[in-house]
């Protein structure tokens, strides 16, 4: 199973469902990370020391961190927030295992298309 370190925007209940799944996850408020701005390449830093994945909804900012190129990731997946947080922990597991080794790879995991309903005029 992979190992992750989660953004603190990332919803817990994502963290506890991907926990669930078997996934080692650290949260950025339980490495005392939390509430403190800490800019983007330091986030991805303190992912790569511990040899984790990062896990985010920040994706703007660290699409832009990743296409710098300047920092060797384990991986950054980037997500939309979804309010169905065990459907999204299953679509993170499901992206690590098809990425086979993600490191050095910037991982979408977007929130499924809704379909319009289709009700009788």
């Amino acid at each position: 199973m992979a190992r992750f370190y989660s953004n603190e925007n990332l919803p817990q209940p994502v963290v506890d469902e991907l926990r669930r799944l078997g996934h080692d996850v650290l949260t950025s408020y339980e490495a005392g990370n939390a509430n403190r701005s800490v800019p983007d390449l330091e986030v991805l830093a303190f992912a790569v020391s511990g040899q984790r994945i990062l896990l985010t909804l920040n994706r703007k900012h660290f699409l832009r961190v990743h296409h710098l190129g300047s920092i060797q990731h384990c991986g950054i997946i980037v997500c939309t927030f979804d309010p169905d947080f065990a459907g999204q922990a299953r679509r993170i597991h499901n992206a690590v295992a098809e990425a086979g080794d993600p490191s050095g790879q910037l991982l979408r995991v977007n929130r499924p298309a809704r379909i319009p309903s289709t009700s009788p005029p």
